[in-house]
């Protein structure tokens, strides 16, 4: 059987369902069920990704403008060009690894490789954070780097400096393989007002303590592709 959440209990409420999501941004919790089919499969699938979509955009139109696409852009310029004075003079270290940390960093790292000015080689890892709410809690590795890290100048880029624990963990991790140095360079730091477990060497910009999306942070796996970044109102995460 294919089951869908309903409020009403009965079979042809989708619209209803997506009215309602709008205000939940949740299924509802009554469950009706559709013989397990193709036809029920495809109806099935057509309304989750409807659902999603219609989702998506009320949870757009609840959030505020915090930067727009050209201080993004400009934001990124600046950690290339500081990377670029700290790596590519004559003298400096030579052939760092730059690791994007997947998915949140894809964005960032897609638009910062091409203005680095330097020899480099680039990997990417992925990690997971458990724990209760923001703070402590074990760091799983889904993707170790493929490269040897030992004696290296690694340079980590990320998305976001939320509480530090993830990034804390992650050049703990490196230099425990050998790493020579970790840098650590991040798209946005949070504003927090609270000590973090690990500080970024290099940020693009700072955002306030609330929930943001765009360039690369999403809200149920949508809006990573906005240029600006955006934060949700608090009436969207109340409702």
């Amino acid at each position: 059987m294919i089951c869908l959440a309903d409020t009403a209990g009965s079979v042809g409420n989708e619209k209803r369902l997506l009215r309602l999501s709008r205000k939940t941004n949740m299924l509802m919790q009554e469950v009706i069920c559709l013989p397990d089919n193709d036809g029920s499969l495809f109806l099935w699938r057509n309304f989750m990704l409807e659902f999603q979509a219609e989702r998506a955009q009320s949870l757009l139109e609840k959030t505020e403008l915090i930067h727009d696409a050209a201080t993004v852009r400009a934001a990124v310029a600046r950690i290339a060009f500081e990377l670029n004075q700290r790596f590519g003079q004559p003298g400096s270290p030579a052939y760092p690894l730059v690791l994007g940390v997947m998915g949140g960093a894809v964005v960032f790292t897609g638009n910062l490789l091409p203005q680095l000015a330097f020899p480099l080689e680039y990997d990417y890892i992925h990690v997971t954070r458990y724990g209760d709410g923001d703070r402590g809690g074990r760091v799983e590795w889904k993707v170790i780097p493929r490269k040897n890290v030992a004696g290296r100048i690694v340079i980590v880029l990320d998305d976001i400096l939320d509480e530090g624990e993830t990034l804390a963990q992650v050049r703990q991790r490196l230099l425990d393989m050998g790493a020579a140095e970790v840098v650590l360079a991040v798209f946005a730091d949070k504003e927090t007002g609270r000590k973090k477990a690990a500080r970024a060497d290099h940020v693009g910009l700072t955002v306030p303590d609330k929930f943001v999306i765009g360039y690369g942070m999403d809200i149920h796996g949508a809006w990573r592709n906005l240029p600006e970044i955006r934060a949700l109102r608090p009436e969207a995460i109340a409702s």
